[in-house]
């Protein structure tokens, strides 16, 4: 008789929903403890966690792969001078430096109707692998409903509201702000897109704002992430306020009817 082999690892009575959530569900045991492989996947999670907040964003690169989408670029620096300073004082990340103040004031006043910022956040595995391929939906969205853009900006050590000096510098209606959220150990490179209507360095609050998270390969795809995006615009537009007060209504018979074309931003 073969003998019959056994594993020390008692596996849990709910595995088979593991198929249904990214969560750290049915871990099974060992004993008292949780089974190796479980210990060595925790590990791995919290090691990509961490990169995608400490190694800094390839800004060289990602800015040549924007201007490939056929719009001027900018790079602008917030008053937070390193990593460490960033994750230290939040409110560093909220300031242009000295600079990037100057660098906008040198460029001819243009008439804009939208921003879009590119921040790398607390994740800049996010910006890397998502800010270029939403973007080369959103701008073709944009141009095709005649919104003026002003240059792409890309901040380093940005935070959200970082994207309000820049729209209050161009005058802008609308900022978009792209940004890297905070890794969990499940998404190390989700994406946030925040959108503000008639934002006002010192002025918007969180309160003025809608956001878009969860945005990576397992979670939100870009095309959901553009048609509620495209929502709020549209409903920003004709109510005249963004935030807490505009809510996210999106169903799938607006957002079919958004792909269709038969939803006009203007």
């Amino acid at each position: 008789m073969n003998p019959v082999k056994s594993s020390p690892a008692t596996q849990d009575a709910w595995q088979t929903l593991k198929q249904f959530t990214s969560a750290r569900i049915a871990l099974g045991r060992a004993g008292m403890s949780l089974p190796t492989q479980a210990c060595l996947d925790f590990q791995l999670a919290h090691a990509l966690a961490r990169d995608a907040v400490h190694i800094p964003l390839d800004f060289i690169s990602l800015s040549q792969r924007l201007g490939g989408l056929g719009h001027p670029v900018q790079t602008l620096h917030s008053q937070a001078e390193n990593q460490t300073m960033y994750l230290q004082r939040p409110d560093l990340g909220r300031l242009l430096n000295t600079e990037s103040i100057a660098d906008l004031k040198k460029q001819a006043a243009l008439a804009v109707d939208a921003v879009v910022v590119i921040a790398d956040g607390l994740s800049s595995k996010a910006i890397a692998n998502h800010a270029e391929p939403f973007l080369r939906l959103l701008l073709p969205a944009l141009q095709d409903n005649a919104y003026q853009l002003s240059p792409l900006c890309l901040i380093k050590h940005g935070r959200v509201a970082i994207g309000d000096v820049i729209a209050d510098h161009y005058k802008a209606r609308l900022c978009i702000t792209l940004i890297g959220e905070r890794p969990g150990l499940s998404s190390p490179d989700s994406m946030g897109i925040y959108f503000t209507y008639q934002a006002k360095a010192n002025l918007s609050t969180d309160a003025n704002r809608n956001c878009i998270s969860n945005i990576h390969d397992k979670g939100l795809r870009y095309e959901q992430a553009l048609k509620k995006l495209l929502f709020l615009i549209h409903e920003a537009e004709k109510l005249k306020f963004s935030g807490v007060n505009l809510k996210d209504e999106t169903t799938d018979i607006v957002l079919d009817n958004l792909e269709s074309g038969n939803f006009s931003l203007t």
